[in-house]
C-alpha cells in the first residue's frame, strides 16, 4: 500500500532571481589519492620522491629489478634544479646480469610518452623501457632508448602497450645482453631523476574519462582549495613541472602534486569550460604572496607575475575573478587556525593587497555554522567581502549514531540531513542580514556532502557512495535552490577519489581509505564511474531552470530518533521534498521530487498558470535498497533512467518509488524535447 501525495505548483509567480550556474560547481584538492586518480599518469614516485620503499635504497614505490648479485642501489640529491632525489644504480660487470629498476602499475592499451632524466657512465650507452603483465609475464611493449651522456640529459620516448592490464609492471633498466666492460672507477652506473609514462589520449594531464565525464556535469564553477591550501604555496606549482619543488602535503601526509598547479588547474577549468575560483593560502602565507597569486593569474604581461605567467607559456591573463580567503580557518586541523576576529583582520589585509593587483575581484570569506563566527567576521570585514562561506557536511554524531545503529534509523537520519542545511542557511542568512552594512553578502556552500562520522571507525561499504546518499544530496541540493536568492556558489566534495565522498570513482578505492582495501584488489583498478550522486549532480545541472516556483506538497511523514538534543524537529519531516522552476523564456517548468521515505508514493502533480502538452519527460534515479552503490563490479547499478509520460497520469497519480530522485520536465507544445540528461 502506497502513501498518498499532493503537490501543487503555482507557475504563475516566478521569483524575481535566477538560479546561478555556480550553486552547482565541484572541488578539487589534492588530498589523499585526488590528484593521483585525476591525473593521466600511472607512476607514483616519479621523481623519487619517497623514502627508500621495500627495497633498500629504492624510492618509494619502486623495487629492485636485477639479476645480478652485486647489483647496488642508494639515493641521492637530485639533479640541479630539479627536485626530489635521484635513484643510483651501480652493475658489476662480472655479474652479466640485468639491472634497474620496476613499479607495479595498471595500464591501458595505447601509446605512451615516457620521459627519463637520466645520466649515465660512458660506458652504458642503452636502457630498455619495458611493460609486462605480471600475472602472465607476457610483454605488452618494450623500447631502447639510446644514453649519450654522462652529464643529466632529458630523454623521451613512445612506448605502446599492446593491451589492458590491470597488474603490470614497467621496467627501467640496463639489459644482460649490453657488452660488458672492463671493471674501474665509475663503470656501471646509472642514474634516474624523472621516470614517467602519460597516456597521449589524456586532456591537460588529466585522465581523458575523468575530463568527460566532468563535462557532463556542467558544473558552472570549479573550486581549488581545502585544508591542503593553508600551506601551499602557488609559486612552488608554477613554471617548468620537472624544476618545480617536492612539497610535504603537511594536511594530509604524502607529497602535493606538483603535477597538476595554477596552470594546469586554469586549463582544466577552460576545458570544462567552468569559472574557476581559488582559495588563497592565509594561513602559512601572507597578503603580499596572495596578491602576487592574483596578478599571476589576471595580471598584463608588463607586470612582474603577469610576464612570469607569460614566460611559463600563458601569454594571457587568466582572468580568474572570484578568490576565497581561508578555509575552514576555525578548525583546530587548520594550518593558521585562529579566532573570527583575528581573521577578519587578516582578510581585510588580504583584501586590501589582492585588489591592488585586481580591483574586480568577487571575494569569498571563510564561514561556519557557529553564528558568533559569523558575527565577528561581517562586523570587521563584511563590506569588503561579496560571499560568505559555509562547509556542511552532517553526520550521525548528531543523533549519536554509529555502525550499531538499525539500518533503516541510519538511513532516517541520512535523509533527514537537509533539514540541517535548511536550519544553517537560514541562521547564517538572518546573520547575514542583520545588519544593512553587510546586507549585499551572499552565501557560498564551498564543501558539501553526507559525510558520516566517525569515518575511522566503519566497516564495510562507505555510505557517502550509497544511493541513500544520493537522495540526501538532491534534498540539499533542493534547499541551496530554495534559497538561491542569497545561496549562490555550491562545491560539491570532492569530485574524484579523495575524500570518500567523490562522485567520480577511479578504481577500487571504496571502502574507507584508512581501513579500506590495497588498489589493485578487484582486478579492475582501471574502472571509472559515477556514484550515485554524480547521477543527481548531473541530471540537476543539466536541466533548464531559472526561476524558482512557489510549491507545496501534502504528504505522509516520517520521524528520526535521536539520542542527542536537535535545535530542529525530526518528529514529522515530509516524505517528499520538491522545487519547482519554470526557463527564462517560460515554455518549460521543471519539477525536482525526492522520496525520502522508505516506501511509495502514489502522487498527484497540478500546475496553475501552466498548460503542458500531452506528454512529460521523467527523470528517474532509484534502485531495489536505499544501500546500493555503483562499484567497480557494477558500475552502473544506478544510473539515470529517462522516459516519457502522459500528462494525465501525473494529474491522476504516479508512483515515486522509495529512496528516490525525480526531475520532471513539463513543456508546452512549442518547446523542444530532450532525448537524455544533458
Amino acid at each position: 500500500m502506497s502513501n498518498q501525495a499532493t503537490i501543487r505548483i503555482d507557475c504563475s509567480q516566478p521569483s524575481g532571481h535566477t538560479v546561478n550556474p555556480y550553486l552547482f560547481g565541484h572541488f578539487v584538492e589534492d588530498i589523499r589519492d585526488h590528484m593521483e586518480a585525476m591525473l593521466a599518469y600511472p607512476l607514483k614516485d616519479m621523481d623519487f620522491e619517497s623514502e627508500a620503499g621495500s627495497t633498500a635504497g629504492v624510492a618509494g614505490s619502486w623495487y629492485a629489478f636485477t639479476n645480478g648479485r652485486n647489483t647496488g642501489y642508494a639515493l641521492e640529491a637530485s639533479a640541479p634544479k630539479h627536485s626530489g632525489r635521484a635513484q643510483r644504480i651501480r652493475l658489476l660487470s662480472d655479474d652479466e646480469a640485468y639491472a634497474g629498476i620496476a613499479q607495479r602499475t595498471a595500464l591501458q592499451e595505447g601509446m605512451y610518452t615516457v620521459k627519463l632524466v637520466a645520466r649515465a657512465s660512458v660506458e652504458l650507452t642503452y636502457i630498455i623501457i619495458e611493460a609486462v603483465d605480471r600475472i602472465s609475464q607476457a610483454r605488452l611493449g618494450l623500447e631502447r632508448i639510446g644514453l649519450d651522456s654522462h652529464n643529466w640529459q632529458l630523454y623521451e620516448a613512445r612506448l605502446s602497450v599492446s593491451r589492458d592490464s590491470a597488474d603490470a609492471e614497467f621496467r627501467v633498466y640496463v639489459p644482460a645482453e649490453h657488452p660488458r666492460w672492463r671493471d674501474h672507477v665509475s663503470t656501471g652506473m646509472l642514474w634516474l631523476d624523472h621516470v614517467s609514462l602519460l597516456p597521449e589520449d589524456h586532456i591537460g594531464t588529466v585522465k581523458r574519462e575523468v575530463v568527460e565525464m566532468t563535462k557532463e556535469l556542467n558544473a558552472g564553477m570549479m573550486r581549488l582549495a581545502g585544508n591542503y591550501i593553508s600551506a601551499y604555496h602557488f609559486e612552488h606549482g608554477i613554471g617548468p613541472v620537472l624544476e618545480r619543488p617536492v612539497m610535504f602535503n603537511e594536511a594530509w601526509g604524502g607529497w602535493t602534486s606538483k603535477y597538476f598547479g595554477t596552470d594546469e588547474f586554469i586549463r582544466f577549468c577552460r576545458e570544462l569550460r567552468v569559472e574557476p575560483l581559488i582559495c588563497v593560502n592565509d594561513g602559512s602565507g601572507s597578503p603580499e604572496e596572495a596578491a602576487r597569486w592574483v596578478e599571476y593569474c589576471n595580471g598584463g604581461i608588463e607586470t612582474p607575475m603577469g610576464a612570469k605567467r607569460a614566460a611559463n607559456g600563458y601569454a594571457e591573463p587568466y582572468n580568474v575573478k572570484h578568490w576565497e580567503i581561508g578555509n575552514e580557518v576555525w578548525g583546530p586541523w587548520q594550518v593558521g587556525t585562529t579566532t573570527a576576529e583575528q581573521f577578519a583582520k587578516r582578510t581585510v589585509s588580504f583584501i586590501q593587497a589582492m585588489k591592488r593587483a585586481d580591483p574586480s575581484l568577487v571575494i569569498l570569506a571563510c564561514g561556519h555554522t557557529d553564528q558568533e563566527w559569523n558575527r565577528a567576521v561581517l562586523d570587521i570585514a563584511g563590506e569588503q567581502i561579496d560571499y560568505l562561506t559555509l562547509h556542511l557536511y552532517h553526520g550521525y554524531n548528531r543523533f549519536a549514531m554509529d555502525q550499531n545503529t538499525p539500518e533503516e534509523e541510519r538511513y532516517k537520519a541520512i535523509a533527514s540531513f537537509p533539514e540541517w542545511t535548511r536550519y544553517n542557511i537560514e541562521q547564517t542568512a538572518g546573520q547575514i542580514r542583520s545588519n544593512p552594512d553587510h546586507a549585499h553578502v551572499k552565501l557560498a556552500i564551498t564543501e558539501y556532502n553526507t559525510m558520516y562520522y566517525p569515518n575511522t571507525v566503519r566497516k564495510g561499504l562507505p555510505d557517502e557512495h550509497t544511493l541513500g546518499a544520493a537522495v540526501a544530496n538532491a534534498a540539499n541540493l533542493n534547499e541551496m535552490l530554495r534559497a538561491s536568492d542569497i545561496v549562490q556558489i555550491g562545491s560539491f566534495s570532492d569530485l574524484v577519489n579523495g575524500w570518500l565522498g567523490g562522485c567520480i570513482r577511479v578504481g577500487d578505492y571504496y571502502a574507507d581509505q584508512y581501513c579500506g582495501k590495497l588498489p589493485g584488489w578487484s582486478g579492475h583498478p582501471l574502472t571509472v564511474y559515477g556514484t550515485p550522486t554524480y547521477e543527481v549532480m548531473k541530471l540537476y545541472a543539466g536541466r533548464d531552470i531559472s526561476r524558482l516556483l512557489p510549491s507545496v506538497a501534502e504528504c505522509g511523514t516520517f520521524s528520526v530518533r535521536s539520542g542527542r538534543p536537535a535545535p530542529i524537529h525530526l518528529d514529522a519531516l515530509p516524505d517528499l521534498d520538491t522545487v519547482a522552476f519554470t526557463n527564462e523564456s517560460g515554455d518549460t517548468v521543471t519539477v525536482f521530487t525526492v522520496n525520502r521515505s522508505l516506501q511509495e508514493v502514489k502522487a498527484s502533480f497540478t500546475l496553475h498558470g501552466f498548460e503542458a502538452d500531452g506528454t512529460i519527460v521523467v527523470y528517474e534515479i532509484s534502485g531495489e535498497s536505499e544501500w546500493e552503490i555503483n562499484s567497480v563490479f557494477a558500475p552502473d547499478r544506478i544510473a539515470c533512467k529517462v522516459s516519457e509520460v502522459p500528462a494525465g497520469a501525473w494529474a491522476e497519480g504516479w508512483l515515486l518509488r522509495p529512496a528516490s530522485v525525480y526531475a520532471l520536465e513539463f513543456r508546452t507544445g512549442s518547446a523542444g524535447r530532450n532525448g537524455g540528461v544533458r
